[in-house]
């Protein structure tokens, strides 16, 4: 277990990594190479890359976030850059929903916002 110093680093940290993929990832044309290496370059600071996301099984990649100390909210950030990603020619709408539904059962907290983006997702 992290002590508080370096909980709030490493969350300042995840922070600060899910804000460059969003800007990256949240534009309104298809993602050229270099958009591409961009956000490759971003998703080391995870351990992951674009082929080993799409490889990882969803329950390895919710252990490997849970892992990297991410918090239900990093999670639920995650799953929504994963599922404005899926626009481009990457599908990865099932680790989406899987993401979301694990932060459903596992935060004792019932979130409607999550909910809505399960049932939009299962509507698909």
């Amino acid at each position: 277990m992290l002590n508080k110093g370096l909980r709030d680093e490493e969350k300042i940290r995840i922070d600060n990594v899910l804000k460059t993929l969003r800007t990256l990832i949240f534009v309104p044309y298809p993602l050229d190479n270099l958009q591409l290496a961009n956000i490759e370059e971003q998703l080391k600071d995870f351990g992951l890359n674009l082929e080993t996301l799409v490889d990882y099984s969803n329950e390895e990649l919710i252990s490997l976030l849970m892992r990297l100390h991410f918090d239900w909210d990093h999670l639920e950030q995650f799953a929504d850059l994963l599922l404005e990603f899926s626009k481009s020619e990457y599908d990865f709408q099932e680790k989406v929903l899987a993401i979301y539904q694990y932060i459903q059962q596992k935060s004792n907290v019932f979130s409607f916002g999550i909910n809505a983006k399960i049932a939009s997702l299962k509507n698909q």
